[in-house]
């Protein structure tokens, strides 16, 4: 049947249009041109950096870092196994080992504890998400990787404009990957950025992203001759995706807002049922709702059965993630097992996505409260 509400819609408006064609009309600079820088500089004014890195993806942003701190074989990277498989993967490219640590109940985020028991002398780097919007437990995490001298490293992919007081995510560990694919807060269909105040890792990742090209003017347009000096890759955002990054990001904050507004609403729908959990925000934290998830009471066959109900009613829904250490790739590669990690795997087995985007109506978000409610109240989750 045709889905009534989908997961996800994109925001946007005649801006975006506007400067996408102009970008267009210009008829060259559409692989490298002036949009690249201007929405790197507003990227790093907005989050609070010195710096920013345009890419063609999170997940080419991830790879190029841990290669610009010299990441690589021998190395452990400690991440989740409640994210997308990038996270995970990113150390793979470099030959190093992604070690997985359990998570914590209240953001979703790595548990500092488990981390810290994970660490070991091979240990180079801690990679934590923000999950769905919601910044983790980063503060504790940057204390942890500054006593045992690791390279702390924001995976923000879900988390552009999220903040713990007034400090923006993506500013409290040493570098720090935002995402802009086409479900993130704002987007340029694909891309990523990575922000950091280091200038070494800000030259390198330049380097990294282009062919070690040293760039010292536009390629395309310039006959001066510019040296490889290292190995890169073509892991460059295109001007005309850029164009489209700066007319979303000139409307970051209202998207965020119309989020955060149909995030509260759908939140006083769905308080009063007992059998789900819904997102728990802990205090002075920001949370830009990049998705919306409860929790199920119940077991996995709970949550799949309310699944099946919001789907036949036309309500799209959808199991965020499910634990990487599980995949058949990781338990091939690595040798995981189900029951490393308990948390990851309740949590994981229980969360279930409901529709988030700022043009939720709020008709639909009733009609979701009202298809959660009914479920329930049929009997449904036992």
């Amino acid at each position: 049947m045709k889905r009534k509400i989908p997961l996800f819609k994109i925001y946007w408006d005649e801006e975006d249009i506007r400067l996408t064609i102009e970008a267009i009309r210009k008829g060259m600079y559409w692989a490298i041109g002036p949009n690249i820088g201007a929405f790197e500089s507003m990227i790093s004014k907005y989050i609070g950096t010195r710096y920013c890195v345009a890419f063609n993806s999170g997940t080419s942003a991830l790879h190029a870092t841990l290669l610009a701190y010299d990441i690589g074989p021998g190395d452990e990277v400690i991440v989740p196994s409640l994210t997308f498989i990038a996270t995970a993967n990113a150390p793979l490219f470099v030959g190093a080992k992604p070690v997985f640590a359990d998570i914590e109940e209240e953001t979703y985020g790595l548990d500092p504890q488990d981390v810290e028991r994970k660490i070991t002398e091979k240990t180079k780097a801690i990679l934590p998400i923000h999950y769905g919007g919601s910044p983790c437990q980063v503060r504790e995490l940057r204390g942890i990787a500054d006593a045992h001298n690791l390279i702390l490293i924001e995976d923000a992919a879900e988390a552009f404009g999220a903040r713990i007081g007034e400090k923006k995510v993506g500013t409290f560990g040493h570098s720090a990957m935002f995402s802009f694919c086409q479900n993130k807060i704002i987007t340029t269909g694909e891309g990523g950025a990575i922000v950091t105040d280091s200038e070494e890792i800000y030259k390198k990742l330049k380097l990294i992203r282009s062919h070690g090209r040293l760039e010292t003017a536009d390629y395309f347009t310039s006959t001066e001759y510019m040296d490889y000096v290292t190995l890169g890759y073509n892991f460059r955002l295109s001007d005309i995706s850029a164009a489209l990054g700066i007319a979303q990001l000139r409307k970051v904050d209202k998207i965020i807002e119309m989020r955060r507004r149909n995030a509260e609403y759908m939140s006083q729908r769905l308080i009063d049922i007992e059998q789900i959990k819904l997102p728990e925000i802990p205090v002075d934290y920001f949370h830009v709702y990049q998705i919306y998830a409860i929790r199920v009471k119940g077991d996995k066959d709970s949550r799949d059965e309310l699944m099946a109900y919001l789907g036949s009613g036309g309500i799209m829904t959808k199991v965020n993630f499910h634990p990487l250490h599980l995949t058949q790739f990781y338990r091939e590669k690595l040798g995981h097992e189900a029951g490393e990690l308990p948390i990851t795997e309740k949590v994981s087995s229980q969360e279930l996505t409901l529709p988030m985007y700022p043009t939720l109506a709020k008709k639909e978000i009733d009609y979701i409260g009202r298809q959660v409610k009914d479920f329930f109240t049929k009997g449904g989750g036992r």
